[in-house]
């Protein structure tokens, strides 16, 4: 006999409607989940990018911190849409693009999914692969593997994953801080503080673009609350736990980064568990640091499998998808991912600083828009049933939407700031890049402008009577 769905391990739900007797769990799991999805070695290695490029101790730390508070209240307004819809986060731009031209950010959100998959299982491979003896290369594959398999049981596993993450994690970068302020001088450490515009704006974008790119993917893990659920609550556990726990690891990667030198640069994993110990110490600490990686990995993996079906059904007409299928497309992100680590794992910094700020680029805007759109121009009420027919209130492709986005993009290249392009406003701007805050203003307020004028059709007004998640008292904004 079959067990019933609000019941069931192995998570039957994709992109269809949570119901409201399968909803559960109250907001604070948001805080645990993001708290034990960040204190992970990416993130550690995200900070240390601050000083490696140049940055000094202080005002790096202090430009991290402003950008995940940036970066991370705009993710956690995304976090407090998935109790107010039952939906995955992508399938809402669907109200802003069209069912079918909802596509054109979600390639780049597959692109995204995978990227950090193999960034991740790069460094949580290494760690593997000391644990087990076999290697990195052996590390990376079981890793995947592992990653893959807890996706396709889903949402509990998530949650549960993110409850033990936070505990192990956090005791495992509590004692390493400990270790790093025996071995360092930390007066003198923190008398690196000669402010230079450019780095420090440079620290922001790092972790600004961290925080913005779990944007395409939070609500996934927040849609299955009860309706009921304060959507101020919601945002507040989710920006305590991403903030935190960003904050927490990129501070220890800046403190490392400008204390170990080359040493971090050239095995980050290995270094950072040597700091630590031997023997029993060190196998904790690479168990900790592959759990870290498992949480936010199986995130990357489930995301990037919500965000494949959200593209396919859009222009399939299909809402609902069988065990078979999910396996299916989990199993394609675990092999391209693979892949990608595989490929790039000798290259890894470099390649994943430049994947960053890529990132940042193209996805500030779609957040920008969909944020307008749900806050000021829908406020909160959207037609669920529309959501899947392309014949429908939102249609197949929604123009003003795209023609944006597309401004938004252009709006960022003249202050952008990579390895390959650099924009002709960086150089009077002293080398800074500042060009996600282009990317957030220019698309939020033409949006906002163009959504407006296109009358009642656009508007929550005209939604309001077919939507079926009817207003909350209480709902933050």
């Amino acid at each position: 006999m079959e067990r019933p769905v609000a019941d069931s391990l192995v998570e039957r739900r994709s992109i269809d409607v949570v119901p409201d007797e399968e909803r559960h769990g109250t907001a604070f799991s948001q805080f645990t989940l993001w708290l034990g999805a960040n204190l992970q070695i990416t993130t550690v290695v995200t900070g240390g990018l601050a000083v490696i490029f140049g940055g000094d101790v202080v005002w790096s730390i202090a430009g991290l911190l402003a950008g995940n508070l940036l970066g991370g209240a705009v993710m956690a307004l995304h976090s407090a849409q998935g109790p107010r819809l039952g939906l995955p986060q992508m399938i809402s731009s669907r109200a802003q693009f069209g069912v079918k031209g909802a596509v054109v950010p979600l390639v780049l959100v597959v692109v995204m999914y995978i990227g950090f998959f193999a960034s991740g299982t790069v460094l949580a491979g290494q760690a593997v692969g000391k644990l087990t003896h076999l290697g990195p290369v052996a590390g990376i594959v079981i890793f995947a593997v592992v990653t893959a398999v807890m996706a396709i049981v889903g949402y509990r596993i998530i949650h549960t994953l993110g409850r033990v993450a936070s505990i192990v994690c956090a005791l495992a970068f509590v004692y390493l801080g400990i270790r790093l302020l025996h071995r360092i001088d930390v007066t003198t450490v923190l008398h690196d503080d000669h402010f230079k515009l450019p780095m420090f704006l440079l620290a922001m974008a790092l972790a600004a673009s961290w925080q913005l790119a779990f944007g395409p993917y939070v609500a996934d893990y927040s849609r299955y609350l009860p309706r009921t659920t304060s959507g101020k609550a919601t945002f507040w556990w989710t920006l305590g736990g991403t903030a935190l726990g960003s904050q927490w690891s990129m501070t220890f990667g800046v403190l490392v980064a400008a204390t170990a030198g080359n040493a971090f640069v050239d095995d980050q994993v290995g270094y950072v568990v040597g700091l630590g110990g031997t023997g029993a110490i060190a196998a904790f600490l690479y168990f900790a640091i592959a759990l870290g990686k498992l949480t936010i990995n199986v995130l990357n993996t489930y995301g990037g499998f919500m965000s494949i079906v959200t593209s396919v059904s859009g222009f399939r007409g299909q809402r609902v998808l069988s065990q078979r299928g999910r396996g299916a497309y989990i199993a394609c992100i675990m092999v391209a991912g693979t892949a990608v680590a595989l490929l790039g794992r000798n290259s890894f910094l470099d390649s994943f600083a430049d994947f960053l700020l890529f990132l940042l680029t193209f996805f500030t805007p779609w957040s920008a828009i969909n944020l307008v759109d749900y806050y000021l121009i829908s406020r909160e009420r959207y037609d669920i049933p529309a959501l899947t027919d392309p014949d429908g209130r939102y249609g197949g492709w929604r123009a003003v939407a795209l023609i944006t986005y597309a401004v938004g993009l252009a709006a960022q290249f003249p202050f952008l700031s990579t390895s390959f392009y650099t924009g002709p406003l960086v150089g009077p701007l002293g080398g800074a890049d500042i060009s996600w805050i282009a990317g957030l203003i220019v698309p939020a307020v033409l949006y906002g402008l163009l959504a407006r004028r296109r009358g009642p059709g656009a508007t929550a007004e005209a939604a309001g009577p077919r939507t079926r998640t009817p207003r909350r008292q209480g709902a933050g904004r």
